[in-house]
């Protein structure tokens, strides 16, 4: 794909929500549903979006002081699809990067991975939901990678719940990295709490850990979020991350939404 086309695709990426939420509002009531959005977080919930809708989790991040860059403007999506009540295909793409390493800039794009999410144990209020999860690479990209790398091989468990009002999402993730045909271990654990303020606004906090398995080193870091719901199918959110450590990306600013299509891709079984 060239640049144009990547731009395209990009200015495609982050106005679906927007038209498609004011030419489809009417296709089925948007209060029938409800977004379940794995974003801004580096957390993913262990529950799944409702069964035959897709799910977009579109937005843009500007980072700061990382190991491979100074600087980095990039545009990601996560789209979700549950086909069961217990299964959700997954994919995640980055379309574009603009970075700037060791004072050149260049622009690129990321990587691409497939995969799904299957949950283990249905939970409701303060009982967990338990799920798993498993990504594969399937194009890594020539940008430059933030602090937590590109794993080939990634393999998740989840899980979330509601206590006092209060959600939780924890993640135990367990990474296959190479690098110049070294295959290593990654290892990280994120813990995100999120709180409603009012009927619409939320707040979200994040804690969150990984190995570094080339640069012996570990990444550590928080973040913080407000996410602004106006109909339960469209979440916005913005937000900032701060690295704690000297190998962790030390600032990352973001912006972006979660949009739940409101058409079932099929019929519901009678």
């Amino acid at each position: 794909m060239n640049l144009q086309g990547k731009y395209a695709f990009l200015l495609l990426l982050l106005t679906a929500g927007a038209n498609l939420t004011a030419a489809q509002q009417a296709a089925q009531p948007a209060g029938e549903l409800a977004a379940n959005p794995g974003r801004p977080t580096v957390s993913t919930p262990a529950t799944l979006t409702p069964v035959g809708f897709l799910q977009f989790e579109n937005g843009g991040m500007n980072a700061w002081q990382s190991p491979e860059f100074s600087t980095q403007l990039n545009f990601n999506e996560t789209i979700k699809l549950a086909v069961a009540s217990r299964l959700q295909l997954l994919a995640v793409t980055e379309p574009v990067a603009r970075s700037k390493a060791a004072g050149k800039i260049g622009i690129a794009s990321g990587g691409y991975a497939l995969g799904g999410q299957a949950v283990l144990r249905s939970g409701e209020g303060a009982h967990p939901t338990f799920a798993a999860s498993y990504l594969r690479q399937v194009y890594g990209g020539s940008a430059p990678d933030l602090d937590l790398g590109s794993p080939i091989d990634a393999v998740v468990f989840l899980a979330s719940a509601d206590v006092w009002e209060f959600h939780y999402d924890t993640n135990a993730m367990f990474n296959r990295m190479t690098q110049d045909g070294v295959t290593r271990p990654q290892f990280g654990q994120t813990l995100s709490v999120s709180h409603p303020l009012s009927k619409q606004f939320s707040f979200s906090g994040e804690l969150w850990h990984f190995t570094q398995p080339f640069l012996h080193g570990r990444a550590v870091g928080n973040l913080w979020a407000l996410g602004y719901t106006p109909r339960p199918n469209l979440v916005w959110d913005a937000g900032f991350q701060r690295g704690l450590t000297g190998t962790s990306t030390q600032w990352e600013a973001f912006v972006g939404f979660t949009y739940l299509l409101p058409h079932r891709l099929w019929r519901q079984a009678k």
